[in-house]
């Protein structure tokens, strides 16, 4: 990963409290999974943003080296890497997701 890559992800979390990693957008995810994440995010009713790894090779590539994660979409909440699209799923199933993003809202 460039240390220009690393930088642009940098201020990424640090101006978004929840963001999303995803192919396409919240308004048109460019698959499945990525679908997933942007449901349960608009089932919550919290402010997320969203950045279309598909638009930007280097960011592609660059936020798999980041998290040490090899798929897309990551989910990073207060600039904390959660997972991807099965570990959103089982946090948003046991009730712990709702708890983590009121959490970093609040903060």
């Amino acid at each position: 990963m460039t240390p220009e890559a690393k930088e642009r992800i940098d201020n990424l979390l640090k101006q978004n409290k929840i963001l999303v990693f995803m192919k396409g957008t919240k308004l048109m995810p460019m698959c499945g999974f990525s679908n997933n994440v942007v449901q349960i995010m608009n089932t919550l009713g919290v402010p997320f943003h969203t950045v279309d790894i598909l638009e930007d090779p280097e960011l592609r590539q660059g936020i798999k080296e980041y998290s040490n994660w090899p798929t897309i979409p990551q989910v990073y909440v207060n600039g904390e890497f959660l997972g991807g699209s099965d570990i959103m799923i089982e946090l948003y199933q046991k009730g712990e997701l709702q708890q983590m993003v009121e959490v970093a809202l609040a903060s």
